[in-house]
């Protein structure tokens, strides 16, 4: 070969090398923006069972997807500011969970990046879709009907306690959902010919003060309301309600677990996978206006013996044993 025609042979592979090269590189991971009203210690299972859903779709964190993580850390007036950062990062989704909050403040901040959501109320009531079948925007999710079984949890408080005429209820004054959930549970009440009373707290120290009250006031039972930092603050609740032997009665069983008495509500973490599932579809190339948002197949009804004994409660009604799904002995 020529000593021209080799030189210009070398320069054509040259020039190729870092073709090649870039070829090579992998391609950049995606990030998922994980916006939470609550704190990483109180839904560290719940956020487990967000990842297996994920996984399900074959999305491991820091494998083939990073998460970039945002907790309001129970202060709900964070949660713009924190959905405003994910979006200038910028993400692929965002995986808005703890309640409404999270997603009414995703949705607020974008209306471009695909949003997967756990609500407690109506999506569509809410402005986050257009139906429930076919979302039609840019979210869609799990809805886990909390806002809607206040009926339901004072029915079973009355089928435990049948001398009970009156019902404390806590509730976070600064949920989005605390008046129209207040005005349901009056309407409740009043059809079951019981009286209700409320008292808000939305710290560790207001918790404290309003628990201690109820049992100044002797209050006979209590209805904790759905709220995604008294969720987190579960085994504090439950430690203080332990202590003034107040009966209550919760959302979710995770209160349950923690020694609390009674929970009616959706399995929290069949929801939060499917928002895993969701998002990993969404990564995928699916889009969030043509995935139904998934509502709850059952309710679950889970009952601590050992805390109804605690109180005095020897004989809990075999009728709701019976149709209880989890029973803690």
């Amino acid at each position: 070969m020529r000593r021209r025609n080799f030189i210009a042979l070398l320069g054509g592979a040259a020039a190729a090398w870092p073709l090649a090269g870039r070829a090579q590189q992998p391609a950049a991971m995606p990030t998922i923006g994980y916006l939470h009203s609550g704190s990483s210690s109180g839904y560290a299972q719940l956020v487990a069972a967000f990842r297996q859903g994920l996984e399900a779709t074959g999305y491991v964190e820091n494998r083939n997807v990073t998460i970039e993580y945002r907790w309001a850390e129970g202060h709900y007036d964070r949660l713009p500011g924190l959905a405003a950062e994910l979006v200038s990062r910028p993400v692929a989704l965002i995986a808005a969970q703890g309640g409404d909050p999270s997603p009414l403040a995703a949705r607020s901040a974008t209306s471009t990046i695909p949003i997967v959501f756990t609500s407690s109320s109506d999506p569509v009531k809410l402005g986050l879709a257009d139906s429930l079948s076919r979302p039609g925007g840019n979210a869609t999710g799990f809805w886990a009907f909390t806002s809607l079984l206040g009926m339901k949890r004072l029915q079973l408080m009355r089928q435990l306690l049948p001398a009970s005429t009156s019902v404390a209820v806590l509730m976070n004054p600064h949920n989005p959902n605390a008046d129209a959930d207040a005005t349901a549970l009056r309407e409740a009440a009043h059809a079951l010919g019981e009286s209700v009373s409320f008292a808000g707290a939305s710290t560790e120290t207001e918790i404290d003060q309003v628990l201690t009250s109820f049992s100044e006031r002797s209050v006979s039972a209590l209805l904790v309301n759905t709220d995604p930092f008294f969720l987190a603050k579960r085994d504090q609740i439950v430690s203080l309600v332990a202590r003034n032997a107040i009966p209550a009665i919760y959302a979710q069983r995770e209160f349950v677990t923690a020694g609390g008495l009674m929970s009616y509500g959706v399995n929290l973490a069949d929801g939060y996978r499917q928002v895993g599932s969701y998002a990993g579809r969404i990564l995928k190339g699916e889009k969030p206006a043509g995935l139904p948002i998934v509502q709850p197949a059952k309710f679950e009804l889970a009952i601590n013996l050992k805390a109804a004994k605690a109180l005095g409660l020897n004989k809990v009604p075999d009728d709701l044993i019976a149709v209880a799904d989890e029973v803690i002995e």
